[in-house]
């Protein structure tokens, strides 16, 4: 924790700043994601924090215990999470090669609640995600992952609005 000391009319004043040490960035894998790196890196940059690239892969019926599909739909889906790993591994490359400690990482679940788990896991001080527009019935079917993880997260949590 650092100190800022503030001095005004003979009055001092001392502030003690919490430095983001960890930063967790959710990710879509989309052009949308370049602004929530943006945010991230400059945040990363200023305070000097790691970051953790974080995507959620919706679990799929023959990976949460349904009937199991046909042999090219396994392979498939396979090569869509080897894909979306080399997606976060590329990124977290590039923010290390421009000074940030950064890592990705794939993980299976429901959105909202995958990245609370995370940031606990990793202790995160900020989380940054994109928050989506959806209509109505939209929100009341699916939900709302922005909001469910606002409501959940016992830290920060920065929002940027991105287009659909």
């Amino acid at each position: 924790m650092a100190q800022a000391i503030l001095s005004t009319r003979g009055l001092r004043f001392v502030f003690y700043i919490h430095f983001m040490k960890t930063i967790l960035i959710a990710l879509d894998q989309n052009e949308e994601s370049e602004k929530l790196l943006e945010y991230g890196q400059k945040l990363a940059s200023k305070f000097d924090s790691k970051v953790c690239l974080v995507h959620i892969a919706t679990p799929e019926p023959d990976f949460v215990g349904y009937k199991v599909g046909p042999q090219y739909i396994r392979d498939f889906r396979a090569k869509e999470l080897k894909e979306e790993h080399k997606y976060l591994v590329d990124l977290a490359e590039t923010l290390s090669r421009q000074g940030i400690e950064a890592q990705g990482a794939l993980l299976e679940g429901f959105t909202a609640d995958m990245i609370v788990e995370e940031s606990e896991k990793l202790e995160a001080d900020l989380i940054i995600l994109g928050s989506h527009k959806h209509s109505f019935l939209y929100r009341v079917f699916v939900g709302d992952t922005t909001e469910s993880v606002l409501k959940k997260s016992k830290i920060p949590v920065l929002v940027i609005p991105v287009s659909d």
